[in-house]
């Protein structure tokens, strides 16, 4: 297949980033895999790979469906892909400046943990603001179906396997403590990257002709 892999690998990426990175979603597979264990844990996989397959499927779609009828709409969305890029840098550089390595541990039922991370991810305004910025990476306008369907599958699978780690990691207390002193340098990389990858989004978008 002659795919733009580039392209979609550096939007897998930012998607990977995000994962790696604390947010609601890592935080409440964190939580559960603390306080239920490793088989509870395991139970937020598929409910993850769901609302991502959701998510990417409603704006990979979607946002192709506007390229084809709007001309300007693909360089205004690379633009406010690179704004957003900054923003989430932002949040990144506050959440390791003032970073917290407690966790609360939370007591769940495998079919409780499903639907509460399900009902999360659905919610979760960074998913939101993630999938704008990776269908201003992503060259949606001219992708074919095939090109779509890797970014979905692949975007899916960094989403399950990501939080499977975390849910067989953090089942260890030593792992806890760990991630607990690497958190603020997670952070700050994350908005080292992102900030760089905003630069060229907005260069790219406000670049004449």
């Amino acid at each position: 297949m002659n795919l733009p892999w580039a392209e979609i690998a550096t939007a897998w990426a930012v998607f990977a980033a995000n994962i790696l990175s604390p947010g609601p979603n890592v935080f409440n597979t964190i939580a559960i895999a603390l306080g239920s264990g490793r088989r509870t844990a395991l139970a937020v996989v598929p409910a993850v790979a769901l609302g991502v397959l959701g998510w990417s499927s409603a704006a990979l779609l979607g946002a192709a469906a506007v390229f084809r009828r709007v001309d300007w709409a693909e360089p205004a969305l690379t633009l406010l892909g690179g704004v957003l890029l900054l923003w989430l840098a932002s949040r990144y550089v506050r959440r390791a400046w003032s970073w917290d390595p407690q966790i609360a541990a939370q007591v769940i039922a495998p079919r409780a943990a499903f639907a509460l991370t399900l009902g999360i991810l659905a919610t979760n305004p960074k998913a939101l603001t993630t999938w704008l910025v990776l269908i201003s990476i992503f060259p949606t306008a001219d992708a074919s179906a095939d090109a779509v369907a890797v970014m979905i599958a692949g975007s899916v699978t960094l989403a399950a396997l990501g939080h499977a780690g975390y849910a067989l990691l953090f089942s260890t207390r030593p792992a806890a403590r760990a991630y607990a002193r690497a958190g603020r340098w997670v952070n700050a990389g994350v908005a080292v990257f992102f900030t760089v990858l905003a630069v060229k989004l907005i260069a790219g978008a406000t670049a004449p002709g």
